[in-house]
């Protein structure tokens, strides 16, 4: 009878690269194998298991059943492998392995550069950032495809550990040119004036302005859904209306003058950026690295990149000036 405790490790390897890249050709490729050395490798694994793998329809391969329960064995095995591999060099003192991060889109206005200084700190870790929109964060969160994941508005529902490690000012933002630019003490009602610029459903900065509207005072005049805070902030400039992002991710247009911030009476929204992992989950050496890193180090480097009197407001040194 089959056993597969008679399967290498370099089966494993191989099937789950065809696995994961839905390609033989591109398994080869990452692999740096020949076709018919990465068939033979499949033929001898299948033989193993005593059950077909892969099914091929056309071009396109498919996990069988088994296929499937293979795959979270490898993903079990490896992420084990990894994490003593990280433990053995968390013994030696010398910080190795590797880190896959996934965050939303507005990360990726601070992310790189907190990560550029962790990789300076610890350059044995190889990390791996993707920044996507929030639905698909999640949805790598449920599946457990990376270490640490960063969002903001924490996830709901069970299951799902949350760690706030940043305050997430959003503020509502216009052209220099804007009629309302410069005035003080806005009031919110104002705002139904205007016509609004938003994200897509979904994503965290819509979810405020979602409970913004909801709670009750006041209705946009129109609104206009774009999938990026680049797209939003250009329309912005462009005079099609105001609209509400994170601080972090208007620092050089305020800077530069193409955009203001307007002085709304309860703006701005105080949210936080929080990161998040499967709850019961171990968190690998690394991963207990970062998020120690998170909490100390890079939340201070982010904050730093802010114009004065915001940090200096988050900081509790005084109100903030706009």
């Amino acid at each position: 009878m089959p056993n597969i405790r008679n399967a290498t490790f370099r089966q494993l390897q191989v099937f789950e690269s065809i696995a994961r890249n839905g390609s033989f050709t591109e398994a080869a490729e990452e692999l740096h194998l020949t076709q018919p050395t990465l068939s033979m490798q499949v033929k001898k694994l299948t033989s193993i298991v005593g059950m077909p793998l892969f099914d091929q329809i056309g071009k396109r391969i498919f996990l069988t059943e088994v296929g499937k329960e293979l795959l979270k064995t490898c993903k079990t095995v490896f992420a084990s492998l990894s994490e003593f591999q990280m433990t053995v060099s968390d013994i030696k003192g010398v910080k190795q392995g590797n880190l896959r991060i996934s965050g939303v889109t507005t990360a990726e206005y601070f992310a790189p550069r907190i990560l550029g200084d962790f990789c300076k700190r610890y350059p044995g870790i190889n990390v791996a950032l993707e920044v996507t929109n929030r639905r698909r964060v999640l949805e790598r969160l449920e599946e457990n495809l990376d270490d640490v994941y960063i969002v903001g508005q924490a996830p709901t529902g069970p299951g799902i550990n949350a760690i706030p490690f940043l305050k997430n000012p959003l503020v509502i933002l216009a052209s220099p040119n804007h009629p309302l630019a410069g005035k003080k003490n806005i009031p919110l009602q104002a705002l139904g004036e205007e016509n609004f610029i938003m994200r897509e459903p979904g994503c965290g900065t819509y979810l405020s302005v979602d409970r913004l509207v909801k709670g009750g005072e006041f209705e946009f005049k129109s609104s206009l859904a774009l999938g990026s805070n680049e797209a939003i902030k250009q329309a912005v400039i462009g005079e099609l209306g105001v609209s509400m992002l994170s601080i972090y991710a208007l620092v050089h247009e305020i800077n530069s003058g193409e955009l203001v911030v307007l002085d709304v009476k309860g703006f701005p929204v105080m949210d936080e950026w929080f990161l998040c992992f499967p709850e019961g989950k171990q968190l690998s050496v690394v991963a207990q690295v970062f998020s120690d890193y998170m909490l100390s180090e890079g939340r201070e480097l982010t904050q730093s990149s802010l114009p004065t009197e915001w940090y200096d407001a988050l900081h509790g040194e005084e109100e903030l000036s706009r």
